[in-house]
Formats: structure tokens, sequence, C-alpha cells
């Protein structure tokens, strides 16, 4: 492990992953990682639980780390992997919080209460077909919705005050020369700077995390429903 993203989700991350893989330290880890390969969330519903941490089976082949639930153990990675650089990506708390809220956070919410009977038809075909994918609910409680933010996720105040406390603690925690504080708009210099490398031919990647992510739920679960996968 050469990289350790400790940003939130939906600081860039998606962008980010794109760029280190362009800068040669891919594959890169990230929550995408997890919905495609859904034995995944079973390894990291251990580690939420407290069964098993073992990180160098759980990141095997990969170069980088990013996004939850990974960076909510950012801390522990840092440890295990000394000679990684830690990245925190960041952006406006309040415009980080309208766009996690429409996103992950959508869809954890939509979790509770009883939800509408085409929902529960959907949740219980993906239960049979996908018996690992049906478990992230579970997981992402225990690795970041109630382990960081206390299950408070509807709390605005509450969910953009753990941000700011997190950003302070990260840095904090990592040394000058080990971490790197990005914003999407910072482009490719202070990276390359950080990582070593030259800046490549390409514009800096630019990905639009919530539009991607509504796209792609609706042809994720009916691959899961169709495929078992």
């Amino acid at each position: 492990m050469q990289v350790i993203g400790a940003g939130f989700g939906r600081t860039g991350t998606r962008s980010m992953k794109a760029a280190l893989e362009l800068l040669g330290f891919g594959p890169c880890y990230h929550m995408s990682s997890v919905i495609a390969e859904p034995y995944r969330v079973r390894q990291w519903l251990d580690v939420g639980e407290g069964r098993s941490r073992d990180w160098d089976a759980l990141f095997a082949g990969f170069r980088s780390a990013l996004d939850w639930p990974a960076s909510a153990y950012w801390r522990e990675l840092a440890g295990h992997y000394p000679d990684a650089k830690v990245i925190l990506t960041v952006r406006d708390p309040g415009r980080w919080y309208d766009s996690v809220r429409e996103t992950i956070f959508r869809s954890a919410l939509e979790q509770r209460g009883r939800p509408p009977l085409r929902r529960r038809v959907i949740r219980r075909l993906v239960a049979w077909r996908s018996p690992d994918f049906a478990l992230y609910p579970r997981m992402a409680r225990a690795t970041f919705i109630d382990r960081v933010f206390d299950g408070r996720i509807d709390d605005r105040d509450h969910v953009i005050g753990v941000y700011e406390r997190h950003i302070a603690e990260v840095r904090a925690a990592i040394p000058a020369g080990r971490l790197l504080v990005f914003e999407a708009g910072d482009g490719w210099g202070p990276l390359c700077s950080f990582l070593g490398v030259p800046v490549p031919e390409v514009p800096y990647p630019q990905v639009n995390e919530r539009v991607a992510f509504r796209r792609k739920r609706p042809r994720r679960l009916a691959r899961l429903i169709l495929r078992g996968r």
C-alpha cells in the first residue's frame, strides 16, 4: 500500500481514484470495488463487527485505497502501512453534506422504517440472488454510519461537525511531510509533487460523483438480481 485516502466519501474520491491510477498507483481500492465484488462486503462486515482486521488480505493486489469504508480506518491503516503517504480529500462542508445526503446517506436512510412495496420486493430479490450484497446496509452501519456518525446521518449540524473534526484530527495525527490536503480544484500540481511523479499531459480527472451514483444504482441492482453478483 503506497497511498491511503483519509477523506470521507463524496470529497472527490472518484476523481482521485482515476488520478492515482493514471499516475501508476493503481489498482486503487474504493467503495466501487466493494460494490463490484460483493464478497468484499462480508470482509468489511468482519472488520466493522470486530471479527477480523487482516489489512494485507483485504487490500491484496491494491496499491492505494480511498473512500469509505477504508477511510473510516485511516488511523489504523496509516499505522499498519508506515511508508504509505496519506491524502486527505476535502471540500466545502455544506456542499459535501448536500452531496452525501443525496447519495450514500439517502440509501442508508431508505433502509429505515417500512419502505414502499416495490422497494421491499427489490430487497428480497437482491437478498435471494446476492446474499453478500444484501449485507451492505449492515456493513455500512458497522464501518462508518454508526462508527463515525453515531447513526445520526439525518442531523446536518452533527454530521458537518464530525466532518470538520475529522479533518482536524487527520491534520494533527499525520506529519506534514506525509500528508497532502487536497481539493479537486487543486489539479495535478500538488498531487504529483507530493507523490514525486511527473505531471501527465491530460487534464486532472473530473468525475461527477452524485450523477454517477444515481445513474449506476438501478443498473447495479438489476445486475445483482439477474446475475446473482
